[in-house]
């Protein structure tokens, strides 16, 4: 917009004449400035005092930098709402600590004082309101609340079946069962419906395939009979050649063998021979 590139390099100016000064003549300043920077140094705890230079000029220079630099970001529009910030933050120390109306006891020199410190104010306020311009753009705020609400509707339509908002998962997963249950129903019925349609169709093509089996089976009988033929034949002749080695291994198994029958035969005669004197005990 063409009122941003006018007005913004005119609020800037300001910044840009007062840090260029402070940068080459800090002397006076840093005087003026001494007792609140002394003051303001005290204040501070001792950890955090230690870290921040105490000496007046080089904080007037920085001070002055921090104006130059963010002066011409803010006049080029190059990050004006971080650069309109950082000149509000400069604006204080130079606001306090150089126009302090409240100590002057000339009534000149208060007056004067107090228009400089509202000046301050006023460009504060501006820089503020520059600090908060969008440009027409959706600020942070809005476009958190865009994602968040992005998100949550990402993680709804994630949930299991699809619940939506306002029914819990469990009522969600209810209702696709009872529907689940009332399709499988309905296809059972259809898939026994069309099984009885097609059974006369299922039975004749059983019996077409029973006949080619059996045709199959009948043209290939003979070539089966040989083949069984031939296997009985290699299967005699396999025995014939074991049947004198299992001979030979019986006859040399033999004596062994008839003494293990007798060793049984005797443990058997014992046993019974035990039976009937328990018998004859118990009767009499």
């Amino acid at each position: 917009m063409i009122l941003r590139r006018i007005a913004r390099p005119m609020l800037a100016t300001v910044f840009i004449a007062s840090g260029v000064d402070a940068l080459r003549k800090p002397t006076g300043r840093a005087e003026t400035a001494g007792d609140f920077i002394e003051s303001s140094l005290n204040a501070l705890p001792e950890n955090v005092s230690a870290a921040v230079p105490h000496d007046p000029e080089l904080l007037v220079r920085i001070n002055g930098a921090v104006q130059v630099g963010g002066g011409l970001l803010l006049a080029t529009g190059k990050f004006p709402r971080i650069a309109a910030l950082g000149l509000a933050g400069s604006l204080v120390p130079t606001t306090f600590a150089g126009h302090p109306f409240w100590q002057e006891t000339d009534p000149a020199k208060r007056n004067l004082q107090r228009t400089q410190f509202l000046k301050n104010v006023s460009l504060a306020g501006g820089l503020l309101i520059a600090a908060a311009d969008t440009e027409g753009k959706p600020s942070l705020a809005w476009r958190g609340k865009r994602k968040a609400s992005a998100a949550t509707a990402a993680v709804t339509a994630a949930l299991p079946v699809g619940a939506k908002a306002g029914s819990s998962a469990w009522d969600s997963i209810v209702e696709r069962t009872h529907e689940g249950a009332s399709v499988l129903g309905e296809k059972s019925e259809e898939a026994a419906e069309l099984l009885r349609d097609r059974a006369p169709e299922l039975t004749e093509a059983a019996r077409e395939r029973s006949t080619e089996w059996a045709d199959k089976v009948r043209d290939r009988a003979p070539e089966l009979a040989e083949a069984a033929r031939e296997r009985s034949t290699e299967w005699a002749e396999k025995i014939g050649d074991r049947s004198a080695e299992v001979a030979e291994l019986i006859g040399d198994r033999a004596p062994e063998l008839a003494d293990s029958a007798k060793s049984l035969a005797a443990t058997a005669q014992d046993k019974a021979e035990a039976g009937r004197r328990r018998w004859r005990k118990a009767v009499s």
